[in-house]
């Protein structure tokens, strides 16, 4: 027999795969909680007993997204700079697959607690493998110039400016060469790693 514990919380998660799929799909303005509720098929007023308003819902699907870079992140296995470069193209990667909730991952307030924690979450994991490469006394500042690079290059990525026949290089070349870049004592860019997936 399902606790009424269990039937809540089944009813939470089936608003939030039907949030983020409205997300995906059209964007924030998509996102209501009428919509939610109708996608998900409860009843009008239940996604009201979940989430106070639409910010609570978009939020909680930012905190979910972050969440999840950082378990994928996590299970990143190799040398430190290959790691490195796998982990800025994982999270370019989010906005390559589902543009709207990158965006909103970066449109959510950092003051936000709970936000902030999810944020803060793939932030160590991440300094901790800039650390591995250019030692701790440098890591803040590498690791804030290869994250609003990263950023950089996926947001010139959904807007098209970011066009091979402009440029001459893509988006994974360019997080190549800016690892490569910070690598000490290197003479020559690294072997090319195969795939995310390797």
């Amino acid at each position: 027999m399902v606790t009424r514990a269990e039937a809540a919380a089944a009813t939470r998660d089936a608003l939030v795969r039907a949030a983020s799929e409205l997300l995906d799909e059209g964007g924030p303005d998509a996102v209501t909680l009428r919509a939610v509720g109708a996608r998900a098929g409860v009843s009008r007023g239940a996604p009201y007993g979940h989430f106070e308003d639409k910010a609570h819902l978009l939020t909680r699907l930012a905190i979910d997204a972050w969440n999840a870079v950082t378990d994928e992140v996590e299970q990143l296995r190799g040398e430190p700079a290959e790691r490195l470069e796998r982990a800025l193209l994982t999270l370019i990667e989010v906005g390559r697959r589902s543009p709207h909730r990158y965006a909103l991952m970066f449109a959510t307030p950092a003051d936000d607690p709970a936000a902030a924690v999810a944020a803060s979450r793939l932030e160590n994991q991440f300094l901790a493998m800039v650390a591995d490469v250019v030692g701790e006394p440098d890591a803040r500042r590498y690791g804030a110039l290869l994250m609003a690079s990263a950023h950089g290059i996926a947001g010139l990525e959904l807007s098209g400016h970011l066009a091979r026949e402009k440029w001459g290089v893509d988006g994974d070349q360019l997080v190549r060469t800016l690892v490569d870049g910070i690598v000490p004592g290197t003479s020559g860019p690294r072997p090319a790693c195969d795939t995310l997936d390797g």
